[in-house]
């Protein structure tokens, strides 16, 4: 397996606010910390490994400086800073080999690069980046991180630290995350080359009035939702073009779903 999901981004005016809100839904979310360079903080709610990233900005000047090309910096600028999902990370031990791979398969590459922040404790945490795209598609690849630490020693130190801990909802683990597209059946045979994931069944989602189709990922599966009608979907592609707007969880004791500063999160 090359890749494992990493983390959904979700970019909000006030992290603090929605950790907030996610903890009134039954979430365990905690403060993150600052990327000094990039002006922004976040906050972070996981299900293992698996996690959302709750990001705004603390320094608008910071955030406006130019940013490598398909970068998160340049999702968030391209996007005037709106709140909603922006991106999902997957994380490998081996950014130096995607990158050879990625390229191979004809797309631009930026990275790995280094980087860090700063906790709340004060303790530092690193990592690299591989950006990726092809300036002919509007819908923006994941990124790519690879933890300085391997996967064991960053999960009992999280635990350790409190930032995984048991969720008052229930045992509950990210299923999925979904993408609005208008032929999801191309982006996914793209994303299939280019992420090396095996396809699942496509299937009839009735409550968003869309087809979905599944790429099956360790951590959490990438569904690309085709509009069926008038509903969510078909509301995305109006108004933020072709994007993530529904993370799906599953484990809880309740089947509902809660609007979250412009994204869908829905409990299965």
């Amino acid at each position: 397996m090359h890749f494992q999901f990493d983390h959904l981004v979700h970019f909000v005016d006030s992290p603090e606010e929605t950790r907030d809100e996610l903890k009134k839904l039954g979430l365990h979310a905690v403060d993150g910390g600052k990327h000094d360079n990039g002006g922004t903080y976040n906050a972070l709610c996981y299900f293992d490994l698996s996690y959302i990233e709750l990001i705004g900005v603390f320094d608008q000047h910071l955030a406006d400086q130019p940013a490598e090309k398909y970068s998160l910096g340049y999702t968030f600028q391209k996007d005037n800073y709106v709140s909603g999902l922006s991106r999902i990370a997957l994380r490998s031990r081996n950014l130096e080999k995607e990158a050879k791979r990625l390229k191979s398969l004809g797309l631009e590459v930026i990275g790995p690069v280094p980087l860090g922040r700063k906790r709340p404790d004060g303790s530092m945490i690193s990592w690299k980046l591989l950006f990726a795209g092809n300036p002919e598609e509007k819908l923006a690849l994941p990124f790519f991180i690879e933890w300085e630490e391997p996967d064991e020693e960053r999960r009992q130190g999280l635990k350790e630290q409190g930032t995984i801990a048991a969720h008052k909802r229930g045992a509950l683990s990210l299923a999925s995350v979904g993408f609005a597209v208008k032929d999801a059946k191309s982006v996914l045979e793209k994303w299939a080359a280019y992420l090396n994931l095996e396809q699942g069944e496509s299937f009839t989602d009735e409550a968003l009035c869309a087809t979905g189709h599944r790429l099956k990922l360790e951590g959490g599966d990438i569904i690309f939702y085709e509009p069926a009608g008038d509903g969510i979907v078909s509301d995305t592609l109006k108004q933020r073009g072709e994007k993530p707007f529904i993370v799906n969880f599953s484990g809880g004791s309740t089947q509902e779903e809660f609007e979250v500063k412009n994204a869908l999160y829905r409990f299965i």
